[in-house]
């Protein structure tokens, strides 16, 4: 077993998707962006794919289940793994991101500050306790050698 996390970040990120929607669209009123930030998030969105899809492709060619609280078997360290030690977390909160600035739907900003404060403070913590009690100096190692979101 892995380490025990409760909820799966890619089911609440999907709820958040719906409910920002619904919130968005019907509850609260939208704001105009600039054109250049409706294309930045049009940008974010092709990169929240690609991240999510390239991590889930190494995910798979390791045989190993991107679901937390599975049990796994090693570290994985190639890839987009070899920048950002959470790809695929920074490509649901860049995701929501990205459709508040395309929809310019409040809703999606809160929703993608919510989804980055819950998975910053809730999950990491206990993946990488989970992965240090594992793996040991290796995980150290890579922890000091790969940065958390790719930027910080």
């Amino acid at each position: 077993m892995g380490p025990a996390i409760k909820g799966n970040p890619l089911e609440i990120f999907g709820y958040l998707l719906i409910i920002s929607y619904i919130v968005g669209e019907f509850l609260i009123p939208k704001y105009n962006l600039f054109t250049l930030l409706n294309l930045l998030g049009v940008i974010g969105l092709v990169l929240s794919l690609a991240l999510f899809f390239s991590s889930l492709n190494i995910f798979n060619s390791y045989k190993e289940n991107p679901k937390p609280q599975t049990h796994t078997k090693r570290i994985i360290k190639t890839g987009i793994f070899a920048y950002c030690r959470n790809p695929m977390y920074m490509a649901f909160i860049l995701f929501q991101f990205s459709m508040f600035l395309i929809f310019e739907n409040v809703a999606y900003f809160l929703s993608s500050l919510g989804l980055f404060f819950w998975i910053n403070s809730f999950v990491i913590p206990k993946e990488e306790k989970y992965l240090l009690e594992t793996f040991g100096d290796e995980y150290d190692r890579y922890l000091i050698a790969v940065k958390k979101w790719m930027f910080f």
